[in-house]
């Protein structure tokens, strides 16, 4: 009886998750243009719903790619939102770069920011509730410490390697003039060789099934056919929702903030971010409250190499393509201390989980440094604004390197693992 209502609940929470989804999208189907409350209500309502349906397509491909690979493809489809915005501003930057080059950095450098200072924060704090609230007792499909840090596995730690990797190379962009194609060669070079080392790696995460709940139950109990069929309709449900309303629901919002009279460049670089990251911070958490905290932030880095690596990597591309030329994207002086702050935020970062997890002090630190210069960023004047962005990028840069100077060991066994997959571990009869 229990298995049969258990059953129930998880068709009742697919059929809402679709119903969620369906508005926002008949919306934007149907061309009508409400008034921006509105429409940012109902398009947030079905990228929520899009979240949902991400997290369960996320636990089912673990049974059929192991978990690198699966939080690569659920951080692929879950930064959708963010390339679709993105690239708008990259393309019409190729006709107007005056006015829509600062407007293209300040969307990746904004979402870039907002991943790390507010998603790997909200999973870290997330999981110490959840540690308390179970007294550290098995919660969800992992043991969770007393301490509540979130653990990272093996094949996750070699996304924070290729992460370090692209990390150096854009502290170079506070040197650069624009950014060109030789760098969007790099980064998606550095990105197609991450997803090639999970691919070599996928042993390292093969025998450690996880739990299932809500939907992925549900499916998972399918014969194989339609059980590839539902996940594979989920995952393209989903991203259709997302490519289809991440740029509606951005113009919404900054509709709604113009009417307030905010500021574009603030509009463009925190409120648009935080409506496209919401797909990814929704699934996140909700792995995370499930107590797959790892699995969460384990996809959250996975998402920051995308953004990172592939999404920087565009911008210059699709810039290019725009505008009939081999210029590079330009930067003035705001976004090149915009994109050291952004650099150096995700050095300190990276070195909080160079040891393979990240605790409560470190998740308080990064959230408290980014309330700090998000709530200045508001406040202060021009005349001001790139003396606190200097000020900041040498505290993140500083802390990271005392931290570093005790955490050489893990640093070269991080270095290690990118670089080489482990042995298969042997098996004893």
């Amino acid at each position: 009886m229990s298995r049969e209502r258990g059953g129930r609940a998880a068709l009742v929470e697919l059929l809402a998750a679709v119903l969620m989804v369906l508005p926002g999208l008949m919306l934007r189907l149907s061309g009508a243009e409400p008034a921006p409350e509105a429409a940012a209500i109902l398009y947030g309502l079905s990228i929520v719903g899009a979240a949902f349906l991400l997290t369960w397509a996320a636990e089912l491909l673990e049974a059929h790619l192991g978990e690198g690979l699966a939080i690569a493809v659920l951080a692929l489809v879950a930064v959708l939102p963010e390339y679709a915005v993105d690239v708008v501003f990259a393309w019409k930057a190729g006709k107007n770069p005056a006015h829509f080059a600062p407007l293209a950095l300040a969307n990746m450098t904004g979402a870039n920011r907002l991943l790390i200072g507010v998603g790997w924060s909200l999973v870290a704090l997330t999981a110490a509730w959840k540690a308390r609230r179970n007294g550290g007792a098995r919660a969800g499909s992992e043991t969770v410490p007393s301490g509540g840090a979130v653990a990272l596995a093996p094949v996750q730690m070699v996304g924070v390697g290729f992460l370090g990797a692209a990390t150096l190379y854009a502290l170079s962009f506070v040197l650069r003039r624009s950014l060109t194609l030789v760098d969007a060669v790099v980064l998606v070079g550095i990105f197609a060789l991450y997803l090639v080392r999970l691919n070599r790696g996928r042993h390292d995460d093969e025998g450690d099934e996880e739990e299932m709940e809500g939907a992925a139950v549900l499916i998972a109990a399918l014969a194989p056919r339609p059980r590839a069929a539902a996940m594979v309709a989920m995952l393209v449900l989903a991203a259709l929702t997302i490519i289809l309303l991440a740029e509606p629901f951005a113009t919404s919002l900054v509709a709604t903030g113009n009417a307030l009279k905010v500021n574009d460049f603030l509009l463009v670089q925190w409120v648009a971010p935080l409506a496209s990251e919401a797909p990814e911070f929704i699934a996140a958490i909700l792995l995370a409250r499930k107590g797959r905290s790892s699995t969460a932030l384990g996809a959250l880095v996975s998402s920051k190499i995308n953004q990172w690596t592939l999404l920087v990597g565009f911008l210059p591309l699709v810039f290019a393509l725009s505008s009939s030329s081999t210029h590079g994207l330009p930067l003035d002086v705001a976004q090149r201390e915009e994109l050291l702050l952004t650099a150096a935020q995700s050095f300190f970062a990276l070195v909080l989980v160079l040891e393979g997890r990240l605790g409560i002090g470190g998740a308080v630190s990064l959230l408290t440094l980014f309330l700090a210069q998000f709530a200045l960023s508001w406040v202060l004047p021009a005349s001001l604004a790139g003396s606190a962005r200097l000020g900041f990028a040498a505290l993140y840069i500083l802390a990271g390197l005392a931290l570093l100077a005790v955490r050489r060991a893990a640093l070269v066994a991080v270095v290690r693992s990118t670089l080489r997959p482990p042995a298969p571990a042997k098996r004893w009869d």
